[in-house]
């Protein structure tokens, strides 16, 4: 296999089903842009990356296909559903909508425990930001956002988030990896839990919005 069309894909052990596990390395793949829209990836060829068989590969893209993340390309493999930009900032947009109000409401000094559960997950994100792994960043990113609008109650909410950002394309984060700014990024999970802790809803909002559009590659000037 030429070496450009290799991806950067972990191996996959036993503690989820290698179907899901699969499913959520590929994931993570697609929302950084390491698979790349309009490509065709077999399942054999990635089944012999990850160092498993073909089957939990083919199951996890049907998978993917029924979000439509992929599409099936008949006895070839599947193929990376391509958005345009517009689409990207329609996504963005939605995000921005829902995710900073309900995070701002959330600031709340007397939930300061609450919060601090979730400075491991920052802090591993900072980590996998440093040393710009996009995979362990992403993985790390949804887990903590998803955990944090979790505190809100309304589970429709976190699952139309997560839907959301499965189907956002980060392509931000490669060119934040490149200027070597990943790293702050990452750090502002960490701002954004000591402004919850201190109540600070207007600092909370603030943060949430600059993250969501440095991720998708939005450098406003403040």
């Amino acid at each position: 296999m030429p070496a450009e069309d290799r991806l950067d894909l972990p191996m996959v052990g036993e503690r989820q089903s290698l179907r899901e596990q699969v499913a959520h390395a590929l994931r993570a793949a697609l929302i950084t842009g390491e698979m790349r829209p309009g490509v065709v990836y077999s399942a054999p060829v990635l089944a012999a990356q990850f160092g498993v068989s073909a089957t939990p590969v083919r199951e996890a893209m049907l998978d993917l296909a029924k979000e439509g993340l992929v599409e099936a390309v008949r006895n070839k493999g599947f193929r990376v559903t391509e958005l345009s930009d517009r689409d990207l900032d329609e996504l963005t947009e939605i995000r921005q909508l829902i995710e900073v109000p309900t995070v701002a409401r959330l600031a709340d000094s007397s939930r300061a425990e609450e919060f601090e559960r979730l400075r491991p997950i920052a802090e591993e994100i900072v980590s996998a930001g440093e040393r710009g792994d996009l995979l362990a960043y992403v993985d790390a990113d949804l887990r903590f956002h998803v955990e944090l609008l979790s505190l809100c109650g309304n589970a429709h909410l976190v699952e139309v988030v997560r839907d959301l950002r499965t189907r956002a394309r980060l392509y931000g984060l490669s060119q934040l990896s490149e200027r070597g700014a990943l790293g702050d990024s990452a750090r502002e999970h960490l701002a954004l839990l000591d402004a919850l802790k201190s109540g600070d809803g207007a600092a909370v909002a603030h943060i949430m919005d600059e993250h969501i559009g440095h991720v998708r590659g939005i450098w406003a000037e403040h």
